[in-house]
């Protein structure tokens, strides 16, 4: 039998092979040989055991030893012969070279019924040195049949089985850029010369395969023009390269011509594809497949890859190519590959459970930034969702801390229409979106019935462009839920935000779902990792901004910030927090969670709102442990009394200057200053702020520190002071700078006296001489033996108030510590 005819009978599709052991090696020479006769004795090509042998190539052997040097890899002589049964999947055919049966030897001829049994690898030693390196991590080539070819013994290799990412391919990929440059700019079309130039220094079929796509990738344009049907399509590789651009054909045609060119197994793949034109909800079943991409075999097994999704993208609205390289399309796993590309023939979904046309139709949609974000899909399992009371719910799980953000717009027919990008604007009153540890969550609620389109778009946590669409879903609403306006969230999502943990805030009272604010008050605490400076700012459609901010009162301490929410309307709130390092003042404040609060019961009035210019450090807290200033009777920034009396107490460690400042909103013109509702005492390094309320209401207590000698008072902290109790307080004496620490006014407490009466006065000055009470008359007190000046003071008829002075030293002159008026007799005016 002749090897032109022994090559036309059995080239048939191979898809195993194992090598021979030493002892059946046959070699002569060097080299091994095998006929085909062989082959038939011993029952290796028999019906009950099929062969399949691939890549066979006749050629003389003289002749190969005569070339001077190794040809292409496309040209290169036979190397060795594989043979197999079905039992054996694991040896590489590159070649088979026949000879005549009358060149053999007889003894060559005998093969035992033992070896013929079992698999038979004929090898050319020097071509599997060669090679040994270059195939080291390939299974064996099949040839492209009927039949997709069977699955590799054990699990199926993924993309990352062969590369632990794109980094691996920076100098083929540069190199291949460059090449294809300087390829275009001298007109060089020719398939085989492009081929040759851009894997030239490639050393495993892995990377000439890289080589081909990624100049496929950057070289090649997507002929929108032929799409739309304003010129002729280009899909012949000739036709493709000297154009520069092609529809998918071109691609897929252009891809098979250049892997045959470096002995790669490519196939074309026809299907149908979630691109440009799809439409959502539309039946494939009986429609012409719209898309081509490829298959190529390395290592024995098939995988997927698609250069014209990989190049970029078509802009439907301005009717242009956008050049975006997408390294996902590049040997795609195929459970990810089947959210956008479903092929005509089930073989190559290459699934080990194919997934019918009708379930392909109703799966989500899914980007190829959905997979390389490390995104997976909890709810909803097909893409249209109809609302359940009004309400549908979106949940994706996520690996790699990510931020999220959504869009909702009326329902448009086309899957790819607006830009793949986030948008300024936002639709947030029509959901929630919150974001956990490990999840997003979004539960979207349509203003009214209809169909509805919404987008998720995503991003690394640390992302500073803007957020790309993962994935899109059509949201039915038969009924829409009747509720009140949820307030629009600018900062993606409710709750803490992604990047809160890395701010310093640790934790949060409330979640991320509304918060019920009882009695229209709520507290919110955060837990912090390190000190912190907190601002917020609460939003409600119908609020003014001005009341806004007289509805928040922040705390801030070394371990937790807490903010104080009044609630003056019904309905949802947006409560933002902002946060920054305490001690970084040049920092700008990030925002750090947004909450929802709904307030659907009692509210709060006009006159119970936080007092204006309220600080944003209320009560004890870090400024005030800097400043020294401790052991506060008050611990939190809130202040509540029914006598319309309180002792705010604290210890001054470092004996700074204080000034305290009582305020409110004025409705009228106050009888009695608010100064002098106010009285301190100073006393070793205790610190005591008495205060006695004119009338009910909420008033400010400021207290302000002088931290160095000489220069201003700053404020520490600001006290927040809830009256109920109508009768008025009287005020307290008037207060001078002669009045310093250590003095201690035990009685009279109040600073206006009754008239022509008998007034007591007892009084601690440490220091002081002579202590006396001035009026219309002068009157000495007497010290006591608990060092205390005390005495019986005539008030007078309240023609001129009472002064207690007190002299100390020699000099004998007397200064006012402390006023007191006398309250005018009846029909005096």
């Amino acid at each position: 039998m002749s090897a032109k005819v022994a090559i036309q009978k059995f080239s048939f599709p191979f898809s195993c092979a194992a090598r021979l052991s030493q002892q059946d090696e046959v070699t002569q020479e060097g080299r091994g040989q095998v006929t085909l006769h062989d082959l038939q004795e011993n029952r290796v090509l028999s019906e009950a055991s099929p062969v399949a042998v691939t890549g066979a190539l006749v050629q003389n052997e003289k002749q190969a030893q005569k070339s001077p040097k190794p040809p292409p890899v496309g040209d290169r002589p036979a190397a060795r012969v594989l043979v197999c049964t079905n039992a054996c999947q694991s040896a590489v055919i590159s070649r088979l070279t026949v000879e005549g049966e009358d060149q053999r030897p007889a003894a060559k001829r005998q093969l035992s019924s033992e070896s013929a049994a079992r698999t038979i690898t004929v090898v050319k030693k020097s071509a599997v040195r060669k090679e040994a390196e270059e195939l080291s991590y390939l299974k064996p080539k099949a040839h492209l049949g009927q039949r997709a070819p069977p699955p590799a013994a054990g699990k199926r290799r993924r993309r990352k089985d062969l590369f632990t990412n794109s980094e691996v391919f920076n100098r083929v990929d540069s190199h291949v850029i460059r090449a294809g440059a300087e390829l275009k700019d001298t007109c060089v079309y020719d398939v085989k010369t492009i081929v040759q130039t851009i894997t030239q220094g490639s050393r495993t079929e892995l990377e000439r395969l890289r080589c081909i796509w990624v100049w496929l990738c950057h070289n090649i344009e997507y002929d929108v023009s032929g799409y739309l049907g304003r010129s002729e399509r280009l899909c012949s590789p000739e036709e493709v390269i000297a154009a520069g651009r092609g529809v998918c054909c071109g691609y897929s045609s252009l891809c098979t011509e250049m892997c045959r060119e470096v002995g790669i197994e490519c196939h074309e793949v026809p299907g149908h594809s979630k691109g440009i034109g799809y439409l959502q909800g539309q039946s494939l079943k009986n429609v012409n497949s719209d898309h081509l991409w490829n298959s190529v075999l390395l290592g024995g097994q098939w995988f997927l890859l698609d250069a014209c999704w990989g190049a970029g993208r078509v802009d439907v609205q301005h009717e242009s190519f956008v050049k975006r390289f997408d390294d996902f399309y590049f040997l795609t796993d195929p459970e990810e590959f089947i959210a956008s590309h479903f092929p005509d023939e089930e073989k190559w979904q290459l699934l080990d459970a194919p997934i019918p046309l009708e379930e392909f139709e109703r799966r989500v949609f899914k980007t190829s930034a959905f997979f390389t974000m490390g995104l997976r899909l909890i709810q909803p399992h097909h893409f249209h969702v109809v609302t359940d009371d009004g309400e549908a719910n979106v949940s994706l799980s996520f690996s790699r801390p990510a931020t999220f953000t959504y869009e909702i717009t009326q329902h448009q027919d086309l899957l790819h229409c607006g830009a793949p990008e986030q948008k300024d604007s936002s639709n947030s009153s029509f959901g929630l979106l919150t974001v956990s540890h490990r999840s997003m969550k979004l539960q979207l609620l349509p203003p009214a019935s209809g169909v509805y389109d919404v987008k998720v778009f995503a991003g690394p946590l640390t992302a500073t462009t803007s957020l790309i669409w993962v994935c899109s879903f059509t949201v039915e609403c038969p009924i829409p839920r009747a509720m009140e306006e949820i307030p629009e969230n600018p900062f993606l999502s409710w709750g803490l935000q992604p990047v809160a943990g890395s701010l310093g805030i640790a934790g949060s009272s409330q979640g991320s779902k509304a918060a019920e604010a009882e009695e229209g008050v709520l507290e919110l605490a955060l837990k912090t990792s390190r000190p912190l400076m907190v601002l917020c700012e609460l939003v409600h459609p119908g609020l003014e901004a001005a009341v806004a901010k007289r509805c928040l009162a922040t705390q801030v301490q070394p371990d937790v910030l807490t903010c104080h929410v009044l609630c003056p309307l019904r309905g949802f709130y947006r409560l933002s927090v902002f946060v920054r390092d305490y001690e970084k003042t040049e920092v700008k404040f990030q925002n750090a969670g947004n909450f929802l609060l709904h307030c659907k019961g009692k509210v709060v009035g006009p006159d119970e709102l936080y007092p204006p210019n309220l600080s944003s450090v209320c009560g004890p807290g870090t400024r005030t442990v800097e400043a020294g200033l401790s052991k506060f009777s008050h611990t939190t920034a809130l202040v509540s009394t029914q006598q319309g009396k309180c002792n705010v107490t604290f210890h001054n460690q470092r004996e700074l200057e204080l000034h305290t400042v009582l305020s409110r909103e004025e409705h009228k013109p106050a009888a009695v200053p608010l100064s002098r509702q106010l009285f301190c005492t100073y006393t070793d390094s205790k610190v005591t702020v008495s205060v006695s309320l004119p009338d009910a209401g909420v008033y400010r207590l400021g207290l302000y520190a002088k931290i160095t000698p000489g220069g201003d008072f700053s404020p520490m902290c600001d006290f927040v002071l809830r009256n109920s109790c109508d009768q008025p307080g009287p005020p307290f004496p008037g207060v001078y700078s002669a009045w310093r620490k250590g003095c201690v006014l035990f009685e009279p407490r109040v600073g206006l006296l009754q008239p022509l009466a008998w007034v007591r006065f007892r009084a601690r000055v440490p220091g002081a001489q002579r202590v006396s009470v001035m009026g219309e008359t002068q009157t000495d007190l007497k010290l006591n033996k608990s060092r205390v000046w005390e005495g019986e003071v005539f008030s007078g008829n309240g023609l001129q108030p009472l002064k207690l002075a007190a002299a100390s030293g020699d000099s004998g002159d007397m200064a006012v510590l402390l006023t007191f008026d006398i309250k005018q007799l009846e029909g005096e005016v």
